[in-house]
């Protein structure tokens, strides 16, 4: 868990996840560990990345990190217009975003 509680400020439910990890250890079956990203923009920031090197601590245990890039959210944007950030992408951008956080992503995943 030291590994895991490197750089978190509160686990929640902190119980849950060492059931889960000690189950994950008795059985010798790695857990699968998402995340979950919106490829509205090209590139990767800063907060994607504390959450990349969480996923990779949990790589480093020997558990499997899945990142999840949902392309039909990206399609959407902003549905009320008021955000210029994160305007509606046609399917190819979004696509595009993704390969994009992918190949990002390698820089601190395992993938």
């Amino acid at each position: 868990m030291e590994l895991i509680r490197r750089g978190v400020e509160e686990i929640i439910p902190e119980d849950e996840l060492i059931s889960k990890l000690e189950g994950s250890r008795e059985s010798g079956k790695p857990l699968t560990v998402k995340l979950g990203c919106d490829p509205s923009r090209p590139d990767l920031h800063i907060g994607h990345g504390v959450v990349l090197r969480k996923l990779r601590h949990f790589q480093d245990l020997g558990h499997q990190a899945v990142l999840v890039i949902g392309d039909f959210t990206a399609m959407i944007g902003d549905p009320s217009g008021r955000n210029k950030t994160r305007p509606q992408l046609t399917l190819e951008e979004a696509r595009t975003n993704a390969d994009s956080y992918v190949e990002q992503s390698k820089v601190i995943l395992d993938i």
